[in-house]
């Protein structure tokens, strides 16, 4: 696999720190609401890379924090008169909710900030013993950036941008050596959260929770960093400095940053009034449609989030599942028989499909590629398998394109998604048919299709899928 490194800005061939072992570190969110549609990029996006390490035989370690003490977490906390953990422990709780309707699996370790306290402070404290940090009078913890010579080496930022700053920007800062240094450890404010440390009552800053979460699950140098690309600086940067501050090693040897999410070519803002959870879109599109448009573009490339847009991607899964569909009732109804010398190019051909999709994979993670290979499989197979396959050829097209649709985490809906009024319906004609009572058999056809589905006498027996229009 090939990846774009945003730390040498080029493309470089996967080589993990432990032979067949991958250690992935993903940011995640900031737990004091839904998360919104541009926090799902990431969140799809490095669910995909870890689906497809797994495919190419990897053991992946995957870990996506949650940040569940920040300043806006204790602004929210307050303005609703509820404690910081009560608000974490909903806001978290709503998050899985949406990642499993978007199609995205639990990591295998979702630590929260507040539950590796000590591991946070026997960090600052090693970097205080080492110089690269210092304690002020008022119980404040900073990092000296001049400690620390690569820094800006993955931003390319000069050290002065640093005052541009992060969540800490909106403290008032005044007993620091040097503009540019940042927090490590914030004493306690009147009404806030603490916990004891070396240096007094206080709370972490957001950018060395991360470091010591990643290194205490996944080591002192890991294979993968990722995140969205607002987060490259300060916070990726600020990690950086940390880390290798500490241990004096490299401290990931690949970063991976996605690109932004504009809302009708406008760049997402409350002020625009375009800024959407998942939450607030899952009430008019389907989700899965959703992620099948974040996958439709490069992830590094910008893209644009639009009614049109998801329209479009809900049209492109319908034509998904419709031929899956077509392979699933012809694997079932098909003719149970050797292939035949047609049968056996066309299986050829799924492995061809398959390789390239591969291919589109392994080239940094090429989602829109790998989709084309996706659709020239459902065209080829399409034409291939209808009335009279072979069982064993719609087996074998069902296998392979369940296997790389599950690599992309779409087409994941049960096969049969009747209700139980339908199904009854269905028999019930059947029945109909099989007596020649054609006037029941019509009027249960029209029922079916004003229950939103639509119905198909074959050779084989009736078939019957969802309505896409309705």
């Amino acid at each position: 696999m090939q990846i774009y490194n945003s730390l040498t800005r080029k493309k470089e061939e996967f080589k993990p720190v432990q032979e067949g072992k991958v250690g992935i570190y993903a940011c995640g969110p900031t737990v004091y609401n839904y998360f919104h549609i541009g926090n799902a990029r990431p969140f799809i996006t490095f669910d995909v890379l870890r689906r497809q390490l797994e495919r190419e035989g990897y053991d992946v370690t995957f870990v996506q924090n949650f940040t569940d003490i920040d300043d806006k977490m204790i602004r929210r906390a307050n303005e609703e008169g509820i404690t910081v953990k009560e608000l974490a422990d909903r806001f978290i709780r709503e998050y899985f909710v949406d990642a499993q309707a978007l199609g995205i699996r639990p990591a295998t370790v979702h630590p929260k900030a507040t539950e590796h306290i000590p591991e946070i402070i026997n960090l600052i404290s090693r970097l205080v013993e080492n110089g690269h940090a210092y304690a002020t009078p008022s119980g404040d913890v900073y990092y000296r950036v001049s400690a620390f010579p690569g820094y800006g080496k993955l931003s390319r930022q000069n050290v002065e941008d640093r005052e541009m700053g992060a969540s800490e920007r909106l403290d008032v800062e005044t007993d620091k050596e040097a503009p540019a240094d940042f927090a490590l450890w914030k004493a306690q404010k009147p009404g806030e959260p603490a916990w004891d440390s070396p240096w007094g009552k206080g709370r972490p800053g957001w950018h060395i929770e991360c470091s010591a979460m990643s290194m205490k699950y996944l080591g002192d140098t890991f294979d993968i960093h990722c995140g969205g690309k607002d987060l490259l600086f300060p916070h990726h940067e600020n990690e950086i400095a940390q880390s290798e501050g500490a241990t004096g090693k490299p401290y990931v040897h690949y970063w991976m940053h996605n690109g932004f999410i504009n809302v009708d070519n406008q760049k997402m803002s409350k002020s625009l009034n375009n800024f959407f959870t998942v939450r607030d879109i899952s009430k008019e599109f389907d989700l899965e449609a959703v992620r099948l448009f974040m996958l439709s573009a490069h992830y590094r490339s910008p893209i644009n989030f639009s009614r049109e847009q998801i329209e479009a991607a809900n049209a492109s899964l319908t034509r998904l599942y419709t031929a899956r569909d077509n392979l699933l009732f012809q694997r079932d109804n098909g003719e149970a028989r050797p292939l035949n010398e047609k049968e056996e190019a066309f299986c050829q051909r799924l492995k061809e499909y398959e390789q390239k999709f591969d291919a589109a994979m392994d080239d940094d993670l090429n989602t829109a590629d790998a989709l084309g290979a996706i659709f020239e499989l459902v065209k080829d197979a399409n034409v291939e398998i209808q009335a009279g396959s072979a069982k064993e050829a719609a087996s074998r097209a069902l296998e392979s394109l369940n296997a790389i649709c599950g690599v992309l985490g779409i087409l994941t809906r049960e096969k049969d998604d009747l209700t139980d009024e339908v199904r009854s319906m269905v028999a019930e004609r059947a029945e109909a048919r099989k007596n020649k009572d054609w006037k029941r058999s019509d009027e249960l056809r029209d029922a079916i299709r004003a229950a939103g589905y639509i119905l198909e006498d074959t050779k084989q027996g009736q078939k019957v899928r969802r309505d896409p229009d309705r």
